[in-house]
């Protein structure tokens, strides 16, 4: 596997001189899971993505990969049967980027859920989604229902459901995804725009892209194109004929606060007075609650918290948690996601369907659309099925038990036994218990390369753990700006601002030196971290 950032234009001119059976525009989780499934398959895969990889969507999620128990509300029956039973095929391929985790849903008196509709709603759902036993639903009384969380509302209290969903991080997920692509012979390069579709007798044969970076151009020809651009896809179908079809974009923001400000013990998804739901999840010393669902009709790649976004959610938490006395002042990173979903006349946003569709262009250029980050396995099935048919491949899809990059444990019930055994591989090389602990839950197999980087460190700038997870995220998962670092590669921008403005100025004149910027370019993206960092800290 080649997925180094500093291969990116060596990468580049093999893909403008070589025919590919599939090109994939779009780098996301969905783009990504078509890539590994069509390499597994044995057919030849180019992708390019104009940002980073998960840049989009795919890094600004409720980073859940959950079943949609909201959706048998809308009676989405085969939606949920499917996505649920997803969820467990996403976090055996990959225990160390996909946690179990119990979910708490309250019922009071006059809400939405009541004890019935809970018990009802749970009992379909772990039927639909062929929940394993240990993680089937549970009924709590009131009481039961505050021992868990106590922070809830007491106030008409009635009881809670108990179940499982899987908490996840979507943009590692995705990356993760992508190595598993490229170890399977798929070449996948960021900062690649399509700037136009090729064509031979009518009929899609390619795109002219252009690197981001030198501006260079470049014909990557493929017998198949497929757009999965996500909020993008509109855009990316008309520049090849408009379809009847169109997305509807809507906007989902998310808030973080510190355990000290909002010290929750239990992920709890809990209905608000507009009658919508919204989930508050602790994770790693932070809660982060979300989210919001409204139309969305600016440019996708910028969506920002809005000071009305952030109130909804406040206030949202003051309805369920009222002994929680955050404000505005007290959120320490938020991140706004846009969803591309399909248009639904007459729908609110809270109400389209999160169904995903293929739509075929007379040129044959195939567009996925719709969707969600639990189904984007079987979303790529149903995309490298048809793709396979036109190219005369048999094979059928290879994911359904493929461990994606770090993953390879030989199942979930091993995981735990390897952190306790490899993180003492990682405290030999220099790292604190905890450190090396962290980093295989974060890394998985793939650990030990870190534990080599760290153990190698004589830079006196950046200590030990900051070192191999930069080295590692440059070498191997195509890090090339500190902003690929800091959000996609290790998430700390949402959940751990304190530690990026900390390392920001060391990790940068790293790069620096590694990718010999001059100092125009360092300065443009240190620039454009500080707006990232600045976007994060919502203004009061």
């Amino acid at each position: 596997m080649n997925f180094s950032s500093k291969q990116r234009e060596n990468l580049l001119k093999k893909m403008g001189s070589e025919e590919y059976d599939l090109l994939i525009i779009g780098g996301g989780i969905t783009g990504a899971g078509i890539a590994l499934d069509a390499a597994a398959r044995g057919i030849k895969t180019a992708l390019i993505e104009m940002q980073d990889f998960a840049a989009g969507t795919s890094s600004r999620s409720t980073k859940l990969v959950h079943g949609g128990l909201r959706y048998l509300k809308q009676f989405e029956v085969k939606m949920v049967a499917e996505v649920g039973k997803e969820r467990a095929i996403v976090y055996e391929n990959g225990p160390h980027i996909t946690t179990p985790e119990w979910m708490l849903l309250p019922f009071h008196k006059g809400g939405t859920f009541g004890a019935f509709t809970t018990n009802i709603g749970l009992r379909l759902y772990d039927f639909l989604a062929g929940v394993k036993k240990q993680e089937r639903r549970k009924m709590l009384s009131a009481q039961e229902t505050l021992e868990k969380e106590p922070l809830i509302k007491k106030n008409g209290l009635k009881g809670g459901g108990y179940y499982v969903e899987y908490r996840t991080d979507d943009a590692r997920l995705t990356i993760e995804v992508m190595k598993a692509a490229a170890a399977h012979g798929a070449l996948a390069v960021n900062y690649v725009k399509a700037e136009e579709y090729l064509y031979e007798n009518g009929r899609i044969a390619g795109a002219l892209v252009r690197d981001q970076f030198s501006g260079e151009t470049a014909k990557v020809r493929a017998k198949i194109v497929v757009n999965a651009t996500g909020p993008w896809g509109d855009k990316m179908r008309d520049k090849d004929a408009p379809g009847k079809k169109k997305l509807r974009l809507t906007k989902g923001v998310h808030i973080v606060f510190d355990q000290s400000i909002f010290p929750l013990h239990q992920a709890v998804y809990f209905d608000t007075p507009d009658g919508r739901m919204v989930f508050a999840i602790p994770r790693g010393g932070k809660t982060y609650v979300g989210t919001t669902d409204t139309f969305y009709d600016k440019d996708p790649v910028h969506p920002k918290p809005l000071p009305e976004d952030i109130r909804y959610l406040l206030n949202a938490i003051h309805y369920m948690f009222p002994a929680v006395k955050v404000a505005a002042h007290d959120v320490e990173s938020s991140w706004a996601g846009v969803r591309p979903l399909i248009y639904e006349e007459g729908k609110d946003a809270s109400e389209i369907s999160r169904k995903d569709e293929i739509w075929e262009a007379e040129s044959g250029l195939i567009t996925i659309a719709g969707g969600k980050l639990t189904g984007y396995r079987k979303m790529a099935e149903t995309v490298v099925d048809l793709a396979a048919k036109k190219l005369g491949n048999t094979k059928t899809c290879q994911t359904k038990h493929l461990p994606v990059s770090g993953g390879d444990f030989g199942g979930s019930d091993h995981f735990a036994a390897y952190i306790e055994e490899k993180s003492k591989e990682g405290e030999a090389c220099g790292l604190s218990r905890e450190t090396a602990r962290e980093m295989v839950r974060k890394y998985g197999t793939n650990a030990g390369k870190l534990f080599e980087y760290a153990k190698a460190c004589n830079d006196g700038t950046l200590p030990r753990e900051v070192f191999a997870q930069l080295k590692y995220a440059v070498e191997h998962e195509m890090a090339a700006k500190p902003i690929d670092f800091f959000i996609r590669r290790t998430g700390a921008l949402y959940f751990n601002i304190n530690w990026v403005q900390k390392w920001k100025a060391p990790v940068i004149a790293w790069m620096a030196r590694e990718f010999s910027w001059n100092e125009k370019t360092e300065k443009q993206y240190t620039e454009e971290l500080e707006a990232a960092i600045r976007e994060a800290v919502p203004a009061e």
